[in-house]
């Protein structure tokens, strides 16, 4: 009896879980298409600046991440992972929802904002002590996704890592392999799941320490 009442309860569910998912695909295919309004984009970055600073630096210690120059489509996805709860931080999900970012084309709007954003900040860095042992590591297991140094892949919105903050990289690799961010966990924790706090700590120094290229390729 039991089984046949979770069962129920699953196949209740599934309707719901796919109607989350539409929603989540169609309002990343509606800003991936929308064409952006910068001026629109730069009022409603306004609402951003209280944690992202006024030109998307972040925060040096790593409590929030460098976003100014990242990769439009990058930021589209993250945007629309928040809304939909695919991705989970409070101030995020909150400043993501229909009541800040009415619309797709607002996402749209302020993701375009803020990829022309200019790029050349300063940032948290490790110490550079690890940073040829992180070089070594990356090149083994991430490289593949993110290239050699850290640029990512906007055409398939793999996120720029080079020039991050030291604190939010080993912070985000963390969240990966425990599970808090649900989204990186078919590829990312079988990568780094195994590393240990000396080869995370390697990995972030390394990408800290490259340069965040000024124009990221389209």
């Amino acid at each position: 009896m039991k089984g046949n009442k979770l069962l129920t309860i699953l196949l209740a569910a599934l309707p719901a879980f796919a109607l989350a998912a539409n929603s989540t695909q169609r309002d990343l295919q509606q800003a991936t298409h929308a064409k952006p309004n910068l001026e629109h984009g730069s009022e409603l970055f306004t609402q951003c600046v209280s944690c992202h600073g006024g030109k998307g630096g972040g925060q040096q210690n790593g409590n929030t991440p460098r976003i100014a120059g990242q990769h439009n489509s990058v930021l589209l996805k993250q945007l629309v992972d928040f809304r939909h709860g695919k991705r989970w931080d409070f101030r995020m999900e909150e400043h993501a929802d229909q009541h800040h970012l009415e619309t797709p084309q607002d996402i749209a709007d302020v993701a375009a904002y803020v990829a022309q954003l200019d790029a050349g900040q300063a940032r948290g860095m490790g110490d550079g002590n690890y940073a040829a042992e992180g070089a070594k590591i990356f090149g083994a297991r991430c490289a593949s996704c993110h290239g050699p140094s850290g640029a990512g892949d906007a055409r398939r919105a793999v996120p720029l890592l080079a020039g991050q903050h030291y604190g939010y990289l080993m912070r985000q690799m963390y969240d990966a392999v425990d599970n808090r961010r649900p989204t990186l966990q078919e590829v990312h924790p079988k990568k780094i799941e195994s590393l240990d706090f000396e080869q995370v700590r390697a990995v972030a120094d390394y990408l800290s320490r490259n340069d965040w290229p000024v124009a990221p390729a389209p």
